[in-house]
């Protein structure tokens, strides 16, 4: 075991096989930032994993084309992850046969029982220590936790959950870092004992994603696509995290080898306009958004972020008239998105077209009223109407909101 640690430690040796949480947050996310959004990815954890605009993890060719071994993850840690992520991971050299003290953890996994999932694998721990499976499996759990107590959270209103960015609050971004790196040492825990598998990996780049420390997602999601390149959930968020990195060239690589293993997948063709977008390459930026429409249009699971960054694009090149009817497709499919509403009251502002421009706007800051940003550019229009008294209260409101967040900082995101 320590002689197959070691293979691998050689092979990458910028890095030890450690996944202890290092400072985060110092990459900055160039371009349209909502495109990696937290809470995107975070639904993706529930609804797929980070679901949503972020990705779905739909069952892959891989899934297909793969033994007896390679469905090995299913039984251990998997519901609402997927096929393709639940048979995408074995790891070197181990027994297909998982160890039956870890069915309860598995079943009460499966059941979205997370609580009495990671209590049963604590239990296991008393008599088992040792044990990387329990390790990497806990790990997964308090990955998912994550993603439990964000829905809790937002539970009401899961669409204005997946695509709206406002801050977050003190205490789930407190509870996010916790978990992530309760996660990140269950995971480095577990290499003590046995190398991880591709699976593995996955989850500790995106638990690294969650920190916001692209370089070490891009470093282990870079490990897990070498152990297994038809994982097409890995090659999208690779392709996210090089995007982050204002690696753009490397990011439309990625997405092309996931459409490659998933074929008319929307997120990741959208995320490929946006990387042309990022290099100045607006052409084939549009030719990508309006793939992703043309298949969004043809899919019951129908999602407004091609239809908003088609627009915003066209926002940028001072044609607002074209952006109009895409903002508006977009409403009528999510009529709750406050960056949808935002974008069309731009549009309609740049027009002339005011009194439009103040209802969408009064929709985006009904949305999300936290945002800084909205309550000035309504106190513009607001202004530009002639409606002083309002102008001056949203302008004071976008100051206020604005001191607050930069004296605490830390408390939102």
């Amino acid at each position: 075991m320590s002689s197959r640690l070691f293979v691998v430690n050689q092979s990458f040796p910028r890095r030890i096989l450690s996944f202890s949480a290092s400072p985060a947050g110092q990459v900055s996310v160039s371009g349209i930032c909502a495109s990696l959004g937290l809470p995107c990815l975070i639904c993706f954890l529930c609804l797929c994993l980070l679901l949503g605009p972020a990705a779905r993890a739909e069952s892959s060719p891989a899934s297909a084309q793969q033994g007896p071994a390679s469905r090995k993850l299913a039984s251990a840690a998997q519901t609402n992850a997927g096929p393709a992520v639940a048979e995408n991971a074995v790891k070197p050299g181990e027994s297909l046969t998982p160890d039956p003290a870890l069915a309860p953890a598995r079943l009460f996994l499966q059941q979205g029982m997370l609580g009495e999932a990671e209590r049963a694998i604590r239990n296991y721990f008393e008599a088992h220590a040792d044990s990387a499976d329990a390790h990497f499996l806990l790990g997964f759990i308090l990955f998912r936790e994550v993603s439990a107590k964000w829905l809790e959270t937002g539970e009401k209103d899961s669409e204005a959950l997946r695509y709206n960015s406002g801050d977050l609050s003190g205490s789930l971004v407190a509870y996010r870092d916790a978990k992530v790196k309760e996660s990140l040492a269950e995971f480095t825990a577990g290499a003590k004992y046995h190398v991880p598998n591709a699976f593995d990996l996955k989850i500790v780049a995106l638990d690294y994603i969650l920190l916001k420390d692209y370089i070490d997602a891009d470093h282990w999601l870079t490990r897990s696509l070498q152990w297994d390149p038809r994982d097409a959930q890995a090659w999208y968020y690779l392709g996210r995290t090089k995007y982050s990195e204002s690696q753009f060239p490397q990011a439309i690589e990625a997405f092309a080898q996931c459409l490659k293993l998933e074929p008319r997948n929307i997120q990741a063709e959208n995320n490929v306009g946006l990387s042309y977008e990022a290099l100045g390459q607006r052409d084939q930026a549009i030719q990508a958004f309006k793939n992703a429409i043309a298949w969004d249009v043809q899919n019951p699971a129908t999602d407004p972020e091609p239809f908003i960054e088609l627009a915003h694009l066209y926002l940028n090149q001072n044609q607002p008239e074209k952006a109009v009817p895409y903002l508006s497709e977009s409403i009528a499919i999510f009529p709750r998105v406050s960056k949808a509403h935002e974008t069309l009251g731009k549009a309609y502002s740049l027009l002339h077209r005011l009194p439009e421009a103040q209802a969408e706007l009064e929709k985006a800051v009904a949305l999300e009223p936290e945002r800084a940003s909205l309550h000035c550019m309504l106190g513009q229009i607001y202004r530009q109407e002639g409606m002083v008294p309002e102008a001056k209260a949203e302008f004071d409101r976008c100051t206020a909101l604005q001191q607050t967040q930069s004296a605490n900082p830390a408390a939102t995101e």
